[in-house]
């Protein structure tokens, strides 16, 4: 399947609402990002994987001292043999006090009758440089 360019607009808009629906707490409609039974990578946070909204949900809003900004740049995509489309971009948080925090998303997604959903994301924290 060759990925046009409709499809990469839509998958980053995707990606990028990830961060608008998060900031105002609208976790009601992460539907509209992830598959019913997507999974969710938490683990560099301490809180694993977790399979399904629901879950999902419960994960991010026990996170203590939240971001009350994410910012998501840096969206690269390539295409799986399987129909599915891998994306990599760079996530960068900011928290009430101003200190910023920088992860990557690492996300596998499926085209479905709703269009393009997350079916995996994994959150990888940027805690070393890269010459440390």
């Amino acid at each position: 399947m060759a990925l046009i360019a409709t499809d990469r607009q839509a998958i980053t808009d995707l990606i990028n609402m990830h961060g608008h629906l998060t900031d105002r707490g609208a976790f009601d409609q992460m539907d509209e990002l992830f598959t019913p039974d997507a999974e969710f990578d938490l683990s560099d946070f301490g809180l694993g994987v977790r399979a399904g909204l629901a879950a999902m949900n419960d994960a991010i809003q026990a996170v203590e001292e939240h971001p009350v900004a994410h910012h998501v740049t840096n969206i690269v995509l390539s295409e799986g043999d399987d129909g599915t489309v891998s994306a990599i971009s760079k996530g960068i948080g900011i928290g009430v006090n101003g200190l910023c925090g920088s992860v990557v998303y690492e996300d596998v997604l499926r085209a479905g009758p709703a269009g393009w959903r997350i079916i995996r994301r994994t959150i990888r924290l940027r805690r070393v440089p890269l010459h440390a």
